[in-house]
């Protein structure tokens, strides 16, 4: 499928954490093998990758990570953070996310979604975040304006973030999938939304696509909760992140899209044994939400990095008496943007 840009202009990131990619790569070569990649091994793994050839990749290890970040860093890349040094070291203008427990899905047709192609669609087509169109995104097949909506508005705003969705292994919390452990999400909505906005959404890694020139150091591994682990009903990371970059389009009047493109995600971990280690989380997004909502940023941040600092700053200013785990996310915060500012803001890739 013919994209709208050119294929030089996309990074494939794919945060490894099986040693054994063989299955995956083949799967997704038939839309992967026309793009770069950056496989991020995670630093916890022992073993050696196992990649099958034919694809143009970059492998980053531990001592590459080591090598670009240093060791004094608060900033943790083990587990699923290892795909925000991905995020770090690329130099293209688009970055696709695609973890590697999710294959190819198919659509009501049976034919093979191009998740790579649609998520493209997603970010170079506008966004409508300051007025809801009912008949999902108007710049798709098929659709358009409805009735009433501001011919003022239709131009739209830059999309920076296209949300994918997954079947399988529906996108609940540990509490939820261990009361439904045999639910799984069969449904394919042929449907992209933009989300409204002033609206937080838990963003997820799984499955996303950014335009990285504006919005790439407001997606951050910053907040870390004792005792997390790696699977994905643990890990509070990844939508701290993405209520950080939600705020942050918003105040930047940028779009953010969710909906199609599907993968197809494999079950992994366990939800019972994840209940303990997560419910700090659960306890903690009570606090986080009310605190995001009523987030206002200054006129002057007008940049991505801007925004980062000046969440942080919130972030210690209200959150940091009630716990030394924000104190800690902010610090790691204001860190990311310097590391972004040394490290992901120069010209060479840190591989060349």
């Amino acid at each position: 499928m013919s994209l709208p840009i050119k294929d030089d202009e996309i990074d494939i990131v794919i945060g490894a954490l099986h040693s054994d990619l063989t299955s995956f790569m083949n799967a997704w070569r038939p839309i992967f093998s026309r793009f770069h990649l950056i496989i991020v091994k995670d630093p916890d793994l022992k073993e050696e990758l196992k990649i099958p050839e034919g694809f143009n990749l970059d492998i980053y290890k531990k001592l590459d990570i080591d090598r670009v970040v240093g060791t004094s860093t608060s900033i943790i890349f083990s587990g699923y953070s290892c795909r925000y040094f991905g995020y770090l070291v690329s130099r293209k203008k688009y970055i696709i996310s695609v973890d590697d427990d999710c294959l190819p899905a198919k659509d009501n047709k049976g034919f093979l979604v191009d998740a790579v192609a649609q998520h493209i669609t997603n970010l170079t087509t506008p966004a409508t975040p300051f007025f809801f169109n009912t008949l999902y995104d108007p710049f798709t097949e098929g659709a358009d304006f409805v009735r009433g909506y501001p011919f003022s508005l239709r131009s739209g705003v830059t999309c920076a973030l296209s949300c994918g969705l997954w079947h399988n292994l529906a996108d609940y919390d540990a509490p939820t999938q261990a009361l439904k452990p045999e639910e799984r999400n069969s449904r394919y909505v042929d449907a992209v939304l933009t989300v409204p906005a002033r609206t937080l959404m838990p963003i997820s890694g799984i499955n996303i696509a950014f335009n990285r020139d504006v919005v790439g150091p407001a997606l951050l591994p910053c907040l870390r909760l004792a005792g997390e682990g790696k699977f994905r009903w643990e890990t509070m990371e990844d939508i701290w992140s993405g209520m950080c970059v939600k705020v942050i389009c918003d105040h930047l009047g940028l779009g953010v899209k969710t909906g199609l493109p599907y993968v197809w995600r494999n079950d992994r971990g366990d939800a019972i044994a994840s209940l303990r280690k997560e419910w700090e989380g659960v306890k903690m997004m009570e606090e986080v939400v009310p605190f995001f909502q009523s987030l206002r940023l200054p006129q002057e941040a007008t940049t991505a990095e801007d925004c980062v600092v000046e969440v942080a700053n919130a972030v210690k200013e209200k959150l940091g008496s009630k716990d030394p785990m924000f104190a800690r996310t902010a610090n790691a915060m204001l860190d990311w943007v310097k590391l972004w500012k040394s490290v992901g803001g120069s010209s060479s890739s840190p591989g060349a």
